[in-house]
């Protein structure tokens, strides 16, 4: 008798437990599918150097634009570094990225990072450094009318050295496409010129100032001790712009050579209403990261995109700036 009492003690307590684990099971499993937050679509970004102030704006406007159109954004600096670059590119692609965008360190070696996108299906898009590289696919590019801006700087650099013409230098970063597009356009006004004007500009150097302000003025030192007579300076973007700046004060020709930036930083506009920048083509980095969020998000709707898009520079000048402030 007693034992048959603890057999059935014992099978209603299995019978209970069974039970009780079942529609445990069943509660976490539902509140599990409740709590279980939707994965949020994620662009990652590769961009050419964060400590330049440029391109903090642009990844700031795509986190701002993204974050409206339900995704995330993780923007990472490239540092001028194409290994690293393609070290970013490759994380992206293990974590499952929507789309990868960036601004390619060095064009010519780009093309098998991008290739391994490609390859794992996940569209690239690129901001403010183009590729025109033959074998792969970008879904769009936005970037300033690079060549249109050169044309601007050179325009305003023949106006500036007036009837006497004179030797002009250019601080370049060739490892950008931008910035060759920039050169390009720069060369094609003045060849231009030349032709057809008296009053010939020669372009006697064009070194390399790596887009940085330290490089910059190291190339213009290098480049006043070799040609003393200089009387302009067409700089491809104003860090460096800002470094021939620091450079000419230091040998006493800041009010002697006509220096020209490229980009429209805070700095740079600064040292144009000072005078001690005769302008710069300004671009607008914040609707560059705007654009491309928005290229991203038509792109994930099926809507053709066009392979690039070119939003235009301005020259920024002394007259700009009054008119800027009479306005406000």
């Amino acid at each position: 008798m007693l034992r048959r009492s603890i057999l059935r003690w014992l099978a209603l307590s299995l019978l209970l437990c069974g039970c009780n684990s079942s529609s445990n099971s069943a509660g976490d499993a539902a509140s599990g599918d409740a709590a279980q937050p939707q994965t949020q679509r994620m662009i990652g970004a590769s961009l050419l150097n964060l400590q330049n102030p440029f391109f903090q704006v642009i990844g700031d406007n795509m986190t701002a634009e993204a974050a409206q159109h339900g995704y995330g954004v993780t923007v990472l600096s490239a540092d001028d570094d194409i290994v690293k670059q393609g070290h970013q590119v490759k994380d992206f692609i293990v974590s499952g990225v929507s789309a990868i965008v960036l601004s390619p360190c060095q064009v010519d070696q780009i093309g098998p990072i991008i290739r391994e996108a490609n390859e794992a299906g996940i569209p690239v898009f690129t901001v403010d450094i183009p590729c025109y590289l033959p074998d792969v696919k970008i879904e769009c590019q936005i970037a300033s009318d690079n060549v249109g801006g050169g044309r601007q700087a050179a325009q305003a650099m023949i106006e500036a050295l007036g009837e006497a013409g004179g030797k002009i230098g250019i601080l370049h970063f060739r490892q950008a496409e931008s910035c060759q597009l920039r050169v390009q356009g720069f060369q094609e006004v003045i060849d231009a010129h030349n032709q057809s004007s008296p009053a010939k500009i020669e372009i006697v150097d064009t070194p390399e100032g790596g887009g940085q302000k330290a490089v910059g003025a190291s190339a213009t030192e290098t480049m006043l001790q070799a040609h003393p007579d200089l009387q302009g300076i067409f700089a491809i973007n104003d860090p460096s712009a800002l470094g021939a700046l620091a450079a000419l004060e230091k040998a006493g020709k800041a009010d002697q050579v006509t220096l020209i930036g490229f980009d429209g930083q805070p700095d740079a506009k600064l040292a144009v209403r000072e005078g001690k920048l005769l302008g710069t083509p300004e671009q607008f980095p914040d609707q560059m990261g705007i654009e491309i969020v928005r290229a991203i998000v038509a792109h994930s709707k099926g809507e053709d995109l066009p392979a690039e898009k070119l939003i235009p520079t301005r020259l920024y000048t002394q007259e700009v700036a009054n008119s800027e402030a009479t306005t406000n």
